[in-house]
């Protein structure tokens, strides 16, 4: 049972003890960086931490439970002892698609937004010679976002609802 705090190590043996497939475990790393980096911009630098692990455990139950993704992992994190409001951030990226919790912190909102956002992002560069987002250009990007049938996975839908949740921060 893990203590009211969880540190970011414990979350990633927990996120590593759910998760096999590199992909999914190079997903929630790229979530954590990009929740770290919002945290900050965001004038959230104290919380950067619960903000990266909010990242790290967000598909916490995708991989094992994806016909119960959101809802499987608040068990999961409550059997481990998570507090609430870590459980309510992770599962609020859910919200509209598997589950009825809400985003209502400016974080949970960054969530939703990035999650599909990386994972379209995250494609792209898989396409590329490179392999790498290092010389991505916003154009290449968008293109990719037009085609639908290019990571299908990722929600355009669920891209345009995030944009407009995000627009009052940006």
């Amino acid at each position: 049972m893990m203590s009211n705090t969880m540190t970011r190590d414990a979350a990633w043996e927990l996120l590593c003890k759910w998760n096999k497939e590199p992909f999914h475990i190079s997903h929630a790393v790229t979530v954590e960086g990009v929740m770290r980096y919002f945290a900050r911009e965001l004038g959230y630098a104290g919380e950067e931490d619960f903000w990266g692990i909010v990242g790290l455990l967000h598909d916490l139950d995708f991989e094992a439970y994806p016909d119960k993704h959101c809802i499987k992992e608040q068990e999961i994190l409550r059997d481990y002892g998570a507090d609430e409001r870590l459980i309510h951030a992770v599962a609020s990226h859910g919200y509209a698609l598997t589950v009825d919790i809400k985003p209502e912190h400016e974080m949970e909102k960054v969530l939703y937004a990035v999650d599909e956002l990386t994972g379209l992002i995250g494609a792209t560069e898989l396409m590329r010679p490179s392999k790498s987002v290092a010389n991505l250009e916003l154009k290449s990007v968008k293109k990719k976002y037009k085609s639908a049938n290019f990571a299908a996975g990722c929600s355009r839908e669920v891209i345009e609802r995030d944009a407009a949740m995000l627009s009052e921060y940006f």
